[in-house]
């Protein structure tokens, strides 16, 4: 009962996760409104959170990880997130957001299939299910049109391999109770890449009262509370449970952005959307199921 507890609980924290990292695309359009650049904001984000979580490990006094702990956090920001990052937001640039965000919502077949690959990790008929309904519901609300650039296919693929290794390699190197300070490296990682790329490329920070909200948003919502709750949850529920509950980001942004963005509602969005929550239901069942 108590593990079953702990799956429930992994399973609530990631979907935190999901709703805080759902929330950056609104958040960003209101920060480029406000003149921001993309390398910039990325920049401005992670130092934010970085020095957020740093400031947080030292007034909870927690203990820093040793050295070759610490090493392998700042590779998971450099490559996994910053690689991520770098490559979806190039693809932004070659076609059309439907399509980007559709590739990239193949993440969660590629964790299962690392998982069962790399982990042994027993794929159930409960997690197909669950990962077909979520795909469908992502691919519903998203509603792309293929007709994209080859560049930008290739680097919103690319952009869905490397979430997946970094989801993949955060479930084994990252130590146990160990969510906040791992973060506050993996940030300062990311941050040291667009640090040294900002220069080079752009400088662009956000303008006004807006734009300020708009990125303190986004470092203390889409990153602080996003990297800890999805760590956090990670350790309990495993990499490939995490990445099904993710695939609610895209029904989070579609509402925000009606509800933020007085966008339409249609009813692709509520089709795709009950497609998701019914995934998350299915996950939460199969979980439950495996444990009696």
């Amino acid at each position: 009962m108590d593990n079953q507890r702990s799956k429930n609980k992994g399973i609530f924290l990631v979907a935190v996760s999901a709703v805080a990292f759902g929330l950056l695309p609104i958040f960003t359009k209101i920060a480029y409104a406000a003149g921001a650049g993309t390398y910039t904001l990325l920049f401005l984000r992670y130092l934010v959170a970085a020095s957020f979580m740093f400031l947080l490990v030292r007034v909870k006094e927690l203990p820093l990880p040793p050295g070759r702990d610490i090493a392998a956090y700042l590779l998971l920001g450099m490559i996994g997130n910053a690689g991520m990052s770098f490559c979806y937001f190039t693809a932004l640039r070659y076609t059309s957001s439907g399509v980007a965000a559709l590739l990239l919502y193949t993440y969660p077949a590629m964790v299962m299939a690392g998982s069962a690959i790399l982990f042994k990790e027993k794929v159930t008929g409960s997690k197909i299910l669950a990962l077909f309904l979520a795909l469908a519901g992502a691919f519903i609300i998203i509603g792309a049109d293929f007709r994209a650039n080859v560049t930008g296919f290739v680097f919103a693929v690319l952009a869905a391999v490397i979430y997946s290794g970094y989801i993949l390699a955060s479930s084994r190197i990252i130590k146990d109770g160990m969510s906040i300070q791992a973060s506050a490296f993996i940030m300062l990682g990311a941050g040291i890449v667009f640090g040294i790329l900002n220069p080079l490329l752009e400088f662009a920070p956000p303008t006004g009262p807006q734009g300020i909200l708009a990125l303190i948003l986004i470092a203390l919502v889409c990153t602080v509370l996003s990297f800890w709750s999805f760590l956090t949850g990670l350790e309990m529920v495993g990499p490939s449970t995490a990445a099904l509950v993710s695939t609610l980001e895209p029904v989070v942004t579609v509402l925000a952005s009606v509800l933020i963005l007085s966008e339409k509602l249609t009813a692709r969005t509520v089709i795709g959307g009950c497609l998701v929550m019914a995934a998350l239901f299915i996950t939460s069942a199969g979980d439950r199921e495996t444990q009696e």
